[in-house]
């Protein structure tokens, strides 16, 4: 069980997981969205290789459209 810190907020997840995993988990799959792990923007062809570790800091924006 891992517990990482999603834009403040403290979530639980009963495994370890990549960020392409907690993308789907979140269902934001097909969204625009940016994540920072730990002060560091990880880019999008680098979630299914970027695994998450306990204690991680994360900061995620969903971009939405309109004008």
């Amino acid at each position: 069980m891992i517990q990482v810190s999603i834009n403040g907020e403290a979530k639980t997840f009963p495994a370890v997981l990549s960020i392409t995993d907690l993308v789907l988990a979140l269902d934001l799959l097909g969204k625009r969205i940016a994540i920072e792990r730990n002060g560091e923007i990880v880019a999008k062809s680098q979630y299914s290789a970027t695994w998450l570790a306990d204690g991680d800091v994360l900061e995620m924006v969903v971009a939405v459209g309109g004008g």
